[in-house]
């Protein structure tokens, strides 16, 4: 089964075309970059995907559950990690673990939460409020927090963006061992992160989705020499 399938997925905003005619297929486990440069229409795809937003035409399915029907089946079985740390920053670590638990109503609440905390590594930080953090421990603890629920599917919207070298690896570490347990959809502007991490990258450009490949695949298309490269002419630029 696939966890994601979409056909002819569109989304207009009045006289704007922003998602036009997507059809792409994401395997279960798989992680899945969906790369563009500013306004290419990813972040409307990945919106409409997570149900946050109704397409205007198309079909979405969800691990096999249709995104019209079954809007609250999946809501359950998906979690969103937003470009802003979701986060509370007015509570500790532990607290906003605990809350976000309760919202979710976690049946094994205690087990659940030493399990994110060992997996993040939040011992250091657990009594701290969240609003003294560094960015690297907000976006640790706003991923962890999407984990709560147990989703099959995670979206991770520019997971690392504003975060130094360290920081940024620090957190590709986090993510790679989660890759093949859940599926995975990226969106990142840092090519080296979507070369490092990704099973498969989707292009978009103008609302359209113009490529999918792995990145070698990419590659060899636009007979370039380097991922970069390759994403600029697939984008339209000029190298």
């Amino acid at each position: 089964m696939y966890a994601i399938e979409t056909k002819d997925l569109t989304k207009k905003f009045k006289d704007k075309l922003a998602v036009d005619s997507i059809d792409l297929k994401i395997k279960e486990g798989e992680l899945f970059a969906l790369l563009g440069t500013n306004g290419a229409g990813k972040t409307t795809t990945i919106k409409m995907i997570s149900t946050l937003i109704l397409p205007t035409s198309g079909e979405i399915k969800v691990l096999g559950l249709d995104i019209k029907k079954d809007a609250t089946k999946i809501k359950k079985i998906i979690n969103v990690s937003p470009q802003e740390t979701a986060v509370a920053a007015n509570l500790t670590v532990k607290e906003n673990l605990e809350f976000m638990a309760s919202v979710y109503q976690i049946k094994n609440k205690k087990e659940k939460i030493e399990e994110l905390i060992k997996q993040f590594k939040l011992d250091e930080v657990l009594n701290k409020k969240t609003k003294i953090l560094s960015g690297g421990w907000q976006r640790k603890l706003s991923i962890a927090l999407s984990l709560i629920n147990e989703p099959k599917v995670l979206f991770l919207d520019e997971p690392t963006l504003g975060l130094d070298v360290i920081a940024r690896r620090e957190l590709w570490r986090v993510i790679e061992k989660l890759k093949g347990k859940i599926t995975i959809i990226l969106t990142t502007h840092y090519m080296e992160e979507a070369e490092k991490l990704s099973d498969r990258i989707g292009i978009m450009n103008f609302g359209k989705l113009v490529e999918v490949g792995t990145k070698e695949e990419l590659i060899k298309k636009s007979k370039t020499d380097n991922f970069e490269d390759a994403f600029i002419k697939i984008s339209g630029g000029e190298i």
